[in-house]
């Protein structure tokens, strides 16, 4: 199953007011397993930065400008996200501005399965803290990195945190979320692996002779009554 680990930043939280998407990451998964493959843009926003936006995620006006549009690069963002369903922390917020910027884009709306991690959470462990710091913690999940909230490296962590909401990796399980094994690869394996010549289906003539003559040996088989 191929799924999409998303997450956005903006310069606010309504695009109706105005505000726009200025960078979005998307990281491949196939049967909750990242396989390598991430896209990962900066947009100019056409707009000034307020501070506290810049405050969260330190995207500023001026690292912004001169970047390319949405509309430059959403064929780009399309592409990547074919069907597959989208993974989000908050998925609601993150779908708004998606929806808000490809409309102005002259795209559809997305029409993809949604699973909102930050729903699953809350289902799961009720009354417990759910936002991504707190699910980091919980599941033991190195933060170090993360001095912002950018939306590479809160999409690393929420795919990390989204194998745990769902199970985390079985007991035995070889395929670590950092091995990058892609199905390909494992199809490569298979296709490679050396196969042993068929066994035959006959038996030899010793082995029908020492069947015989344990046959001979047994006492009113009961097949013969």
């Amino acid at each position: 199953m191929r799924e999409i680990c998303l997450d956005t930043e903006t310069t606010g939280f309504e695009p109706g007011e105005g505000h726009r998407m200025v960078e979005i990451a998307c990281i491949e998964l196939i049967n909750l397993m990242p396989t390598g493959r991430e896209l990962h843009l900066h947009f100019d926003p056409e707009r000034d930065m307020p501070a506290e936006a810049e405050a969260v995620h330190g995207l500023s006006r001026e690292f912004l400008t001169g970047k390319p549009k949405f509309i430059e690069l959403v064929h780009e963002f399309e592409a990547f996200m074919q069907d597959s369903r989208l993974v989000a922390h908050n998925a609601p917020f993150d779908v708004r501005f998606l929806n808000a910027e490809l409309v102005r884009a002259g795209r559809p709306k997305l029409t993809c399965a949604v699973q909102d991690t930050l729903q699953l959470a809350r289902n799961k462990f009720p009354g417990s803290p759910a936002s991504l710091d707190a699910l980091c913690r919980r599941f033991g999940i190195d933060l170090s990195e993360r001095t912002k909230h950018g939306a590479l490296i809160d999409t690393r962590l929420l795919a990390k945190v989204y194998l745990e909401l769902m199970g985390g990796l079985q007991p035995g399980f070889s395929l670590a979320a950092d091995s990058r094994v892609t199905a390909a690869a494992a199809a490569a394996v298979i296709a490679n692996r050396e196969h042993r010549p068929p066994r035959p289906h006959a038996a030899t003539p010793e082995e029908l002779a020492a069947h015989a003559a344990m046959i001979a040996s047994l006492k009113e088989p009961v097949w013969l009554h």
